[in-house]
Order: structure tokens, then C-alpha cells, then sequence
């Protein structure tokens, strides 16, 4: 079993929220939840940040990916629309979820809503070098859509 990573967390805000905890012993993700005074209503095709009134100290070679909520996303056309949005290790400023109504009608986010979910990531750092080909594949320059349905 690989030990559990420890993580700081600091609130930010005026609004108390819960640490992010996972759901269940499976869950890969922590809910992250609205650190909101008021209600607030995403219009169809309308993004808005939301706060979540906490900040990180995510370990080097370590992110967190801010990922939707299936539930969300399937129900009401809300997700995260730079799904995943990465927080930097080295990031220390309050984490905020950019999200967008897909749907067809408005969708009001109440406060302390659980409105994405964390995930936190191991990260390979590349070093990149110049050559004048690739090697050959099977697959080559076949993108988009060229590997069938």
C-alpha cells in the first residue's frame, strides 16, 4: 500500500469550509466545495470562479488536478472548463474552480455546494531535445478522429 502524502492546508476568506475528504475508501478525488456568502446562478454557456476557500502546499513533483463531478456535469451541463485545472506546487494562493453551465438551463451553486473534486497527481518533469525526425509508428500523424470511433 503507497502511504498517504501529507499536505498543508490553509483557510482563506470569510467563509468556514470543510477540508476536502474523499467519499469513499475507492474515491480518487477530495469534493471541493463552494466558499460562497450567497448563492450564486450560472447562466447556459456562462462560466464563473468560484472560491473555495482553501490554499494548498502541494509537495514538489506533486499537482493538484481540479477535475467536475460526474453527478454535476450529467445532471445539470456543469463542469470545469479547464477540466483538469492544475494547482501548481509551488502555487500558494487560494484555489478557485472556473466552471461553465452546459446545459440549457441556469444553475444556481449554493453556498458549501461540493462543486468539483481534487485529485492529487504525481508529475515526471521532461527535459526536451531537438532532433531533426521522429521515429516511425503505426499510427504516424493520424490524430483526431483517425483511430476509428
Amino acid at each position: 500500500m503507497v502511504p498517504d502524502l501529507m499536505i498543508a492546508v490553509a483557510r482563506t476568506g470569510p467563509v468556514q469550509v470543510p477540508l476536502p475528504r474523499y467519499q469513499t475508501a475507492g474515491s480518487a478525488g477530495m469534493d471541493l466545495v463552494a466558499a460562497l456568502e450567497k448563492p450564486v446562478r450560472i447562466k447556459p454557456m456562462e462560466r464563473v470562479l468560484i472560491p473555495t476557500g482553501l490554499r494548498f502546499a502541494i509537495p514538489p513533483q506533486f499537482e493538484g488536478q481540479v477535475r467536475p463531478r460526474s453527478g454535476l456535469a450529467a445532471n445539470d451541463g456543469l463542469t470545469v472548463l479547464n477540466a483538469p485545472g492544475t494547482i501548481d506546487s509551488d502555487y500558494r494562493g487560494e484555489a478557485k474552480v472556473l466552471l461553465v453551465n452546459l446545459g440549457s438551463k441556469a444553475v444556481t451553486i449554493a453556498p458549501l455546494d461540493r462543486i468539483a473534486q481534487l485529485v492529487i497527481a504525481p508529475v515526471a518533469r521532461a527535459q526536451l531535445f531537438e532532433v531533426a525526425a521522429l521515429d516511425e509508428t503505426a499510427r504516424g500523424e493520424g490524430g483526431y478522429g483517425s483511430t476509428g470511433k
